[in-house]
């Protein structure tokens, strides 16, 4: 293994003489290559600072969104309350009465009342309860093993055991 790292050490150092050979030459080469790297680094910054700001504008964009959307849920908030309160006010029994008596009705008694029978007249049933069965009510079942007692319980294992003890395995 040493054997072959002497032999490579002329070699190695014949390259290494090459190369700053080659750079006496042409200073330029290496001119250009420290320009290509700081350029490839600026290119680097650039790319990570308008990564950044594009990021932030739309992180901006979506703040200013929602405060939009909060200030319009806060309009219909509004409207809403107006709207159920506008609707108390008219449904209200004054407000009905008063409605009333200008459509010319009038409060009546009841010795007034009359009712009319209508012979084969049958009042309509809803739906919903000719749909469903009628339920007869039934005693509550309870399994066995959810109404015995932890004593009985007890008693009835070790009963199962008979003479197998205590401390020995089915």
């Amino acid at each position: 293994m040493k054997l072959a790292l002497r032999m490579d050490l002329p070699r190695a150092s014949h390259r290494i003489g090459h190369f700053f050979h080659a750079a006496a030459q042409a200073p330029w080469r290496a001119q250009r290559q420290w320009i290509g790297g700081l350029l490839l680094v600026a290119l680097g910054f650039a790319m990570v600072a308008s990564l950044y700001l594009d990021i932030t504008s739309q992180a901006g964009i979506a703040g200013r969104q929602i405060q939009e959307i909060t200030n319009q849920v806060a309009v219909v908030e509004l409207a809403n309350a107006d709207l159920t309160s506008r609707l108390a006010e008219i449904s209200s029994a004054d407000s009905m009465e008063r409605r009333a008596a200008l459509l010319g009705y009038q409060p009546i008694d009841s010795g007034k009342l009359e009712y009319v029978l209508v012979p084969g007249y049958q009042p309509p049933s809803p739906e919903i309860l000719l749909a469903t069965k009628t339920l007869k009510p039934s005693a509550a079942s309870m399994p066995p093993e959810y109404s015995e007692s932890l004593i009985s319980w007890l008693g009835r294992h070790l009963n199962g055991l008979g003479g197998m003890g205590l401390g020995a395995t089915r």
